[in-house]
């Protein structure tokens, strides 16, 4: 699957300094979605359930209803990966708006290190932390299981407006952090080393999103394409 820039798309990284990323780190992916073909540069277990939108003159990649997609052990539903980008150590920028109604367990999700539909990580964001959201999970040929060292009580999605994520991993280390607005302190924190490079992506567990901007920074890059999801 062919990545499609923008020249809007190449200059909006100036958002984050070079003085933010550690040393030896570069800008592998960046998208605005200002193009409609941009959403051929992700994978989806379900196409149908997104659709590129416009609003206020902005343009957005939105999960706007539940996909049609089962995994094999209780994990995110509704997400997406950008489709041609294996990264090992990383850092990922999002701008997500959460389009759900508010509930304890309103959430984004944020995925990395995917390896196959039964294998990767992920960063759940919601309103309310219980052991089942608002924390980093693994799912590892099996339901998902918390392995957060350090989490917050919960944050604060709001309406009809847009977030910062930020997630940043180190493999060798196995450090895992996770920001939300606030890019100086961490709102979880993980150490695991059981998946190593993979995939990244974005969306929601069972609820919808939209995301209007993403930024991926990496030491290296494999351009290799994802395996496709099986169609149900």
């Amino acid at each position: 699957m062919k990545t499609t820039l923008s020249l809007a798309a190449l200059a909006f990284c100036t958002a984050t300094l070079a003085a933010d990323l550690p040393e030896g780190y570069k800008a592998v992916y960046q998208q605005d979605f200002a193009k409609p073909e941009s959403i051929n540069d992700f994978a989806f277990p379900d196409p149908a359930a997104w659709r590129m939108i416009e609003v206020d003159k902005k343009r957005a990649l939105e999960q706007y209803q539940a996909a049609k997609y089962k995994p094999p052990f209780r994990s995110p539903e509704n997400f997406c990966l950008i489709a041609n980008k294996k990264v090992g150590d990383f850092i990922l920028e999002v701008e997500g708006q959460q389009t759900s109604k508010e509930y304890g367990h309103r959430d984004m999700v944020f995925v990395f290190g995917y390896q196959n539909p039964s294998k990767y990580y992920y960063s759940h964001i919601a309103t309310k932390g219980d052991d089942k959201a608002n924390n980093i999970f693994i799912v590892n040929d099996a339901p998902r299981i918390k392995i957060s060292k350090t989490t917050n009580a919960g944050n604060d999605w709001g309406t009809d407006v847009y977030k910062t994520v930020r997630i940043e991993r180190k493999v060798t280390e196995g450090t895992i952090k996770v920001f939300f607005d606030d890019m100086k302190k961490p709102v979880m924190t993980a150490e695991d080393k059981t998946h190593g490079p993979g995939w990244v992506g974005f969306g929601t567990f069972d609820d919808t999103c939209r995301v209007r901007s993403v930024k991926l920074y990496a030491p290296s890059v494999e351009e290799v394409a994802v395996k496709p999801f099986a169609k149900k």
